[in-house]
């Protein structure tokens, strides 16, 4: 099954939708709850950074099949300068405003890692940001 979501900039009352879609329809599927709740996580990170830092907001396409879910979130930009030290714990790169909020505590990455089996992150300061995250269903 695939699935679309658009990711609008700037719109943090929307963010978490899709990721709380997603999580709706791993329920559905009866996959074990510890996958769901480390999945949603991953997800919502990624979607909030679209939101918090994407010119143009981006997309969420998620693919679930009877083996794993890949989610593939994709934003035109701006792009992160330096990924591995995006990955520290505490980094953050948020407007003032966005930290106002409550958000940007340089969580986002750090929090993808550590609830995908997978993770790949590629981006390009001038052409935007690729996250595919892996949660296998199946041991």
């Amino acid at each position: 099954m695939k699935f679309e979501f658009d990711i609008v900039d700037g719109d943090f009352a929307k963010a978490g939708t899709a990721s709380s879609q997603v999580k709706h329809l791993l329920k559905q599927l009866n996959v074990d709850t510890k996958i769901i709740k480390k999945t949603t996580v991953a997800i919502y990170e990624a979607e909030v950074n679209v939101v918090a830092h994407a010119i143009g907001g981006g997309k969420l396409l998620a693919d679930i099949n009877l083996e794993r879910i890949v989610v593939e979130v994709v934003d035109e930009g701006p792009g992160i300068e330096d990924i591995a030290r995006a990955m520290e714990v505490g980094f953050s790169t948020a407007s003032p405003q966005v930290i106002s909020m409550g958000f940007g505590a340089g969580m986002g990455l750090p929090n993808m890692r550590k609830n995908s089996d997978e993770l790949e992150v590629i981006s390009d300061v001038s052409g935007g940001t690729r996250v595919v995250i892996t949660n296998y269903l199946v041991a």
